[in-house]
């Protein structure tokens, strides 16, 4: 049984893939988790966080020009905005967060207008800024 409010501050339709492709329940449980790992970052910042990407069909994935391998299409990943924080301030904040154990350690990439967090358990850093 799925649930539209994941967290507090989190919902189901947030997470779904932009072409509106049914998502998988495997993808859902990883939702679940990613929901509660953005949900400890709101909760610590105390600020909104809007998420860009999350979950992405094998199709949406390709029409966006995604890796292959991409943590968005197992649920694993979202691209998100600390409203009122720069992505530079952002990355900093979250990697501090993974760095002493707050939150699931995983992917964090630097962009100019979002982060990418993921929860793929080992740590992966890339900044798109230089």
């Amino acid at each position: 049984m799925r649930k539209e409010q994941l967290t507090k501050n989190f919902r189901l339709s947030e997470f779904q893939s932009r072409d509106g492709a049914e998502m998988p329940d495997e993808v859902y449980e990883n939702i679940v988790r990613l929901a509660e790992e953005l949900q400890i970052i709101r909760d610590i910042v105390k600020l909104p966080i809007r998420i860009n990407s999350a979950y992405r069909s094998p199709e949406h994935n390709r029409n966006v020009k995604g890796v292959y391998n991409s943590q968005h299409l197992l649920g694993t990943a979202a691209d998100i905005v600390i409203v009122g924080l720069s992505s530079s301030k952002s990355y900093l904040i979250i990697d501090k967060l993974q760095h002493s154990g707050y939150i699931i350690t995983g992917g964090l990439g630097l962009y100019r207008s979002f982060i990418h967090y993921d929860i793929r358990g080992k740590r992966k850093r890339w900044n798109k800024l230089k």
